[in-house]
């Protein structure tokens, strides 16, 4: 929906209000806890990948850039097709495409379902479908992207732990749907965070999210 320039100048217009919403990334009254149902922790190195969407791909990058286990994190489109998986035209809300998060981690380090943990705990509100902060449209969507059924399997039952366990004052309505194809985003979107830690956006809107997740998760952070 916004543009690049576009997306900048609604967040000086919405300072104030940022400020307060960004008091914490998600709405749970207490910590998130654990998925019952998770896979099980592999014996041996490797090297496994998880696509997740809740608003701009700046902040969800960053987050999992500092999360022990991960291998990469790289910002992207998934939704659309290959056509369309340009920023700018993503930015119009009319591609299919949510900007989202491509997660590398080693299983033997951390768990699929620790890493929707985070997800739900820090690097979102996963109970807001089509908004975060000042972001509004389907782009920022809340969504996983599940790459098999291991995976869907463990989405689905975390999403209806979370919901019976009420965590959130309102429904999870993040959608776990199939991953068809991820397409890295352009390389100014990469590192964002990290390369532009005094921009206003990054600020108020993305680096309180790695300040949760090192709070929250202090065995998981690293500092990288």
């Amino acid at each position: 929906m916004h543009t690049f320039s576009a997306r900048i100048l609604i967040l000086v217009a919405m300072l104030a209000s940022t400020l307060a919403c960004n008091a914490k990334a998600s709405p749970a009254a207490g910590p998130v806890p654990a998925p019952v149902q998770d896979a099980t922790r592999a014996a041996t190195p490797g090297r496994q990948t998880a696509v997740v969407s809740g608003g701009c791909f700046w902040g969800i990058q960053a987050v999992f850039q500092h999360v022990k286990g991960v291998i990469s994190a790289t910002s992207g489109y998934s939704g659309g097709s290959a056509k369309t998986a340009e920023y700018e035209i993503v930015s119009t809300g009319e591609t299919g495409h949510a900007e989202s998060v491509q997660i590398v981690y080693d299983p033997s380090q951390i768990t699929y379902g620790e890493l929707l943990r985070v997800f739900f705990s820090v690097a979102h509100d996963p109970t807001q479908l089509n908004r975060q902060g000042p972001d509004e449209g389907t782009q920022y969507r809340s969504s996983i992207f599940y790459n098999n059924d291991e995976q869907k399997r463990i989405a689905d039952a975390y999403i209806v732990q979370l919901d019976k366990a009420k965590v959130f004052s309102r429904p999870v309505v993040t959608k776990v749907v199939p991953l068809q194809a991820f397409y890295p985003a352009e390389a100014y979107h990469q590192n964002y965070a990290a390369l532009h830690p005094d921009q206003p956006y990054i600020m108020f809107n993305d680096a309180p999210k790695v300040e949760h997740l090192r709070q929250e998760f202090p065995d998981l952070y690293t500092g990288k």
